[in-house]
């Protein structure tokens, strides 16, 4: 393993990452940085979350920019408003020693003419989700023309939100010659369609565990019981996990509010967050979980989208996921930088065969738990 300064990265940088106590590159940033570093080049990288994506393409971008051009040089794509404000943030901190470079995110769930006025400043990187940056150019409230590097971060989160139209929109207001880095978790057929209509055919190619697209530092665990008995069997596991902090994960709205009203009940601090709240009511969970107040969030897999919360020691499946690639990302939420952490399963008997399919498509092994 190579440090971050024998990957080519600048002192400052390296600097502030040493302060962040980031000093061994994880592998997709060994793979990917002097790739990045070292030519103007397209690139598809696909690793789960949790793996050090953000600074595997955040650093060679940051090291791009010409300060002296008051321009947007680099733009990056995200899924989520909590995605984008966390790729922001991670920029600002990594140039902390450094001539100051300006990320501005850009977001639905805020005033735009907030944002607007914050664009009429210096901005060097923007960090958007897909359909406000469409709202903003329609506005031409920016400019695209001189951005050198496109980041496509969590593509397959952004295909599956309905965005292909938003990206290729987008990618049309980009010169034909800028850099695009494509970043996924899973590979389905409309990234590859992103691929083809977008990169170029010989973009490099770099898998991270690729025998496993799940974070191999995620212990997967599963339960046998009948519906009516998880709520006993989560009670039984939270205990297990004293102060430790998670999500639970169910399938629908109504899901989200029964289980937190009945786990309230029973004096754990919780609270829902799904589709149908406002920004503003999210964001008040999300604060009152990131400072500690809730034990735990109930979540839908639209909600859970891009959430990044550090050291969650679990997810538990409450009610299994639609698809595999759900499963994927909610997974993702543990064992994140380097950590360790458990992904819980309650299944009937005649789901226990999902998970059977599971362990074959995604490469990983379930362990079953018994009373």
């Amino acid at each position: 393993m190579k440090t971050f300064k024998e990957l080519g990265i600048h002192k400052d940088f390296v600097q502030a990452l040493d302060g962040l106590k980031i000093t061994k590159p994880t592998a997709i940033q060994n793979q990917v940085i002097p790739m990045l570093l070292d030519a103007k080049t397209d690139l598809i990288g696909q690793a789960q979350t949790g793996t050090g994506k953000t600074a595997a393409f955040g650093l060679p971008l940051l090291q791009s920019i010409d300060v002296s051009r008051p321009e947007i040089q680099g733009l990056i794509l995200c899924p989520t408003r909590e995605l984008g404000q966390q790729i922001a943030k991670a920029l600002f901190r990594f140039t902390k020693f450094s001539d100051r470079i300006f990320t501005e995110a850009v977001y639905g769930g805020e005033k735009i003419d907030v944002q607007i006025s914050a664009l009429r400043r210096t901005t060097h990187i923007v960090v958007a989700t897909p359909g406000r940056l469409i709202d903003l150019l329609k506005r031409k409230a920016l400019s695209l023309d001189k951005v050198q590097t496109v980041i496509l971060d969590e593509a397959d989160e952004m295909l599956s939100m309905g965005f292909k139209k938003e990206l290729d929109q987008i990618l049309e207001f980009v010169p034909q010659d800028a850099n695009k880095w494509l970043f996924s978790a899973t590979m389905p057929h409309a990234i590859k369609d992103i691929i083809q209509e977008h990169l170029s055919a010989d973009a490099p190619r770099i898998e991270v565990n690729a025998t496993s697209l799940v974070n191999e530092n995620i212990s997967h665990q599963y339960f046998v019981c009948d519906d009516d008995e998880k709520l006993h069997v989560l009670l039984q596991f939270l205990r297990s996990q004293h102060k430790n902090r998670g999500i639970v994960f169910c399938r629908t709205k109504k899901s989200t509010q029964q289980l937190a009203k009945q786990l309230i009940a029973k004096n754990i601090s919780t609270d829902a967050i799904h589709g149908d709240l406002y920004q503003k009511e999210r964001d008040k969970v999300m604060r009152a979980f990131k400072k500690g107040n809730l034990q735990l969030i109930i979540a839908t897999d639209i909600a859970a989208r891009g959430l990044d919360i550090e050291a969650l020691s679990y997810v538990v499946h409450y009610q299994l996921p639609e698809s595999e690639e759900y499963y994927t990302h909610r997974s993702g939420r543990t064992a994140r930088a380097g950590k360790t952490g458990i992904s819980m399963a309650f299944v009937t008997t005649k789901e226990r065969m999902q998970l059977l399919k599971y362990e074959n498509s995604l490469g990983i092994s379930f362990e079953r738990i018994r009373e």
